[in-house]
């Protein structure tokens, strides 16, 4: 699968790229996983955040939000992300964690990371050199368990 990827600062997104990502988040985490949420929380727009993006023919399949640290001690959080089921299956997951990672270093370079991740994800996640921080835990009716990287 040919991918282009992009690293968006809020600033650097156009209207288009932003509904593209808040459809595909909610095509997914509001539709497929039936979970309503309040997906629109205030940090997309924030300029010091990070949107990683990988478009196939002209349609995005992928994508993670990069939070950028409050304070000196406060770690990167990764979240939203995601894979488009059309691209699923296809290692895409895998290639979004690192571009990811790859923009935390370029960003954020020797901060730690920090997710909460889908507690079925854990495994995934640890082979990127993640440890799970917290016992599973339910968010919005999905077990969650929050995991962390020296990087």
């Amino acid at each position: 699968m040919n991918l282009i990827w992009h690293d968006w600062s809020a600033k650097d997104l156009n209207l288009y790229a932003l509904y593209d990502i808040l459809a595909l988040r909610n095509q997914v985490f509001v539709v497929e996983q039936n979970c309503p949420y309040q997906d629109i929380d205030g940090q997309d727009l924030v300029d010091s955040h990070r949107h990683v993006t990988a478009y196939h023919q002209g349609k995005m399949v992928a994508y993670a939000r990069l939070l950028a640290p409050k304070t000196i001690k406060d770690s990167v959080k990764i979240g939203r992300v995601i894979v488009a089921p059309s691209a699923r299956g296809q290692h895409v997951g895998h290639l979004l964690m690192e571009h990811a990672l790859v923009v935390c270093a370029r960003h954020w370079a020797g901060k730690p990371l920090f997710l909460s991740a889908q507690a079925h994800l854990q495994h995934f996640y640890g082979s990127f050199g993640f440890t799970p921080c917290s016992e599973v835990y339910d968010e919005d009716g999905i077990p969650h368990i929050d995991m962390q990287s020296p990087r």
